[in-house]
């Protein structure tokens, strides 16, 4: 029956093939560079810096603004970065997480990696008019890092909250929203996974030209090579949080471009 499909059919359908494995190969491995913790409510602390109480204090002021604005902020707090920058990890945590909705990418996230001795404020797509850099970089230096520097955890956290909270309001009730969404910078490393995936498909492509020629003539069958015995190295991520949310909390599809600010103590 394989000798009845036109060598052209045939052609498309491998490269389709080998392209969809590469791309699943490569975000696979992309995935499993950073490990991310689970989104399980609008305060993550991974590096157990807070106590419930203090958790729960930080969880009730961000409910209530999201359920009145609709902006979702979340604060985080990781053991470490894993050997990146905090802007690296900040904009892919958030992009993993999506924060925010995705039609007005209208989430913050606030990121405190102790060990490094960083803070970060990400701001999503839609709010950098409303949350400006020089904003975040003056919440971080006045409110936060202060705070940090004394050992107060919660002061620091709940100072920086209450500070991203005050702008994001005073700009919700003057509807000031961006209207459209920016349009998102090229990832280098995406764009450098594109341009060998093009040129792989592209050999590929030459190769089984002439190989189909032939095959035209004799029928021949094209074999496509699968996996080794431990499969596909780095599986598939679609860049969503990995577990289940507390009360059904979770990102709404927003996402970042780098908006913000980092600072230290």
């Amino acid at each position: 029956m394989s000798r009845n499909i036109p060598v052209r059919v045939r052609l498309a359908l491998a490269l389709a093939v080998i392209a969809a494995c590469l791309a699943i190969y490569a975000v696979g491995a992309l995935a499993a560079e950073l490990n991310f913790p689970t989104l399980t409510g609008r305060v993550v602390d991974a590096a157990g810096l807070l106590t419930p109480d203090q958790r729960h204090a930080l969880e009730a002021k961000l409910k209530a603004h999201e359920d009145r604005t609709s902006d979702q902020v979340v604060v985080a707090t990781v053991p470490n970065l894993q050997g990146t920058t905090i802007e690296d990890y900040a904009n892919r945590l958030f992009r993993a997480w999506k924060l925010g909705q995705a039609k007005t990418n209208n989430g913050v996230l606030l990121l405190v990696a102790p060990q490094e001795r960083k803070v970060r404020i990400e701001v999503g797509y839609g709010l950098e008019g409303a949350l400006t850099d020089a904003q975040s970089r003056t919440i971080t230096a006045s409110a936060i890092t202060p705070r940090f520097k004394t050992g107060d955890w919660f002061g620091g956290l709940d100072a920086g909250v209450d500070g991203i909270l005050a702008i994001l309001s005073r700009d919700a009730q003057e509807w000031q929203r961006a209207p459209e969404k920016k349009d998102e910078q090229a990832d280098p490393v995406q764009v450098a996974i594109f341009v060998i995936l093009l040129l792989v498909v592209l050999a590929v492509a030459w190769r089984m030209g002439r190989l189909g020629n032939r095959a035209g003539r004799g029928g021949g069958i094209v074999i496509l090579p699968g996996p080794g015995s431990g499969g596909w190295g780095g599986g598939f991520s679609d860049g969503g949080p990995s577990g289940g949310f507390d009360g059904g909390f979770s990102g709404g599809g927003g996402s970042s471009g780098g908006g913000g600010a980092s600072d230290g103590w």
